[in-house]
């Protein structure tokens, strides 16, 4: 498979150089200026809305609240990227790919905005509860249903088949470092506990997701913060290395801009997937009252996934030292493994192989759902459901047992195919989520919590849950 391998980076490396890394810097410098900064005005709004209780519809049926569609995304934001992928990019980019992490998401969180907003007004009902994320509002929103298949086709791949791979890659390396345990029966481990999961349809992943997210968030966080304080004094020297190998020039592994550049987008975009068009489709499950709103809450997610947890991974890694004395291509979460005992002894190295375990299977949860919503897009089938949970149990299975190269590699050329159909979507759709914010800022400006109703905007066409019957509190 090596050849393989070889022939994804090789397109790869032409992608991102190119193309993706431009594209997204466009979009999302262009998102930025026409929202006026609403990644960054509007920051303390993104927490009050995070506690609003889900709409209650006409029929009084209460949905999926604002926090509970958060965790759902947050549940495939963070997982491996977080821990294995930002050691990745520091072994292979420097440390300077940590800062172009950070201007990948304070620039992307503005395309995140749109592409949620955007999913929120175009949802469609499934029963009791909500559908919707980049292949919806293509069809409903640009009249082109055939791109909303060849982005339902391309994001079932990637997150459903291949993002899983990645994350069951990383739990069966985790295990085998820390306990020696074999690759084959972690893999059958965590395909059972996928499967008691996946079937159960999505309320059971909410209330998975829902407490064992934030719980996993705030341990991890909590680890890196003890390190903080035992390395205080060196701290400033840190972020100093981070912002001058950020634009280094020198020669050789790690060191040019280039290479920082590069694994900073390419670790960045897998972690916070802003404008990538996955969390879209756990923002369509919200019953809130505004779309803007949950385009506020999946923003959030964007700067909890990179500015928190990548920043407390790429804290425990640089205060370590250890990344200069590994092969970058090879090792991935070896690296923070070996930090972290550096630091904290062995016990730490147990610890990430449990929050290794928690992150990752969350991840599992969230990615199938992904799946799951755009095959129905495609076409409702009870066949073609069973069908594609079965082999996302046989993608988890091979990812224990995959050279990790490949699987990461995959996921790279999956995730980029994904980010251009959505990118160049949102662009063409832009100016509806827009006109939805500047209601939203002039409802809050006059003091009230702002309510949406299809007929305040009567040219939107085929948008279907948005009706004042559907706001029987707010008539």
């Amino acid at each position: 498979m090596d050849w393989l391998d070889n022939f994804i980076l090789t397109v790869n490396d032409y992608l991102y150089s190119y193309v993706i890394i431009a594209i997204i810097l466009i979009v999302g410098i262009f998102f930025t200026v026409r929202g006026r900064g609403m990644q960054f005005t509007l920051f303390p709004e993104m927490f009050r809305v995070l506690t609003d209780k889900a709409t209650i519809d006409g029929k009084g049926k209460k949905g999926v609240s604002s926090f509970q569609a958060f965790t759902i995304s947050a549940a495939s934001r963070i997982g491996t990227g977080n821990i294995a992928g930002v050691a990745t990019a520091i072994a292979l980019g420097g440390p300077g790919a940590v800062f172009w992490m950070w201007v990948m998401a304070l620039i992307a969180a503005a395309s995140s905005f749109v592409e949620s907003t955007l999913a929120q007004l175009y949802k469609i009902r499934d029963g009791n509860d909500f559908r919707g994320g980049p292949a919806y509002y293509m069809e409903r929103g640009l009249n082109k249903r055939w791109m909303g298949i060849a982005f339902a086709i391309a994001i079932t791949l990637c997150y459903g088949f291949v993002f899983n791979a990645v994350q069951t890659n990383t739990i069966a390396a985790s295990m085998g470092n820390s306990f020696g345990f074999d690759k084959v029966w972690v893999g059958i481990v965590v395909v059972i506990l996928t499967a008691m999961i996946i079937f159960g349809g999505v309320q059971r992943i909410v209330q998975v997701t829902q407490w064992l997210v934030p719980v996993m968030a705030i341990a991890y966080i909590g680890i890196a913060i003890v390190i903080i304080i035992l390395n205080f004094t060196s701290l400033p020297s840190v972020f100093a290395l981070i912002f001058e190998k950020a634009f280094t020039f020198e020669a050789g592994a790690g060191g040019a801009v280039g290479a920082a550049i590069m694994q900073g987008f390419k670790r960045g975009l897998f972690s916070n997937e802003a404008g990538l068009g996955s969390a879209p489709n756990a923002a369509a499950t919200a019953n809130v009252s505004h779309p803007v709103k949950q385009g506020l809450i999946q923003t959030l997610g964007v700067f909890v996934d990179t500015m928190l947890v990548c920043t407390a991974t790429a804290a425990i890694v640089l205060l370590s030292g250890v990344y200069q004395n590994v092969d970058g291509q090879n090792s991935r979460v070896d690296i923070t493994q070996e930090s972290l005992v550096v630091q904290l002894g062995d016990w730490a190295g147990i610890f990430l192989t449990v929050a290794i375990f928690m992150f990752a299977f969350s991840s599992v949860i969230g990615n199938y759902y992904y799946g799951e919503t755009n095959l129905d897009f495609i076409k409702k089938s009870k066949k073609m459901m069973l069908f594609y949970r079965l082999l996302v149990l046989g993608f988890v299975m091979f990812g224990a047992m995959a050279k990790v190269s490949l699987v990461w590699n995959l996921a790279d050329f999956f995730m980029a195919i994904m980010a251009l159909i959505n990118l160049v979507a949102i662009f063409m759709l832009n100016k509806t989520a827009f006109r939805l914010l500047k209601d939203y800022r002039a409802q809050r400006k006059k003091g009230k919590d702002p309510v949406f109703y299809a007929d305040t905007m009567p040219d939107l066409k085929n948008v279907e849950c948005w009706d004042r019957k559907d706001h029987p509190e707010n008539k």
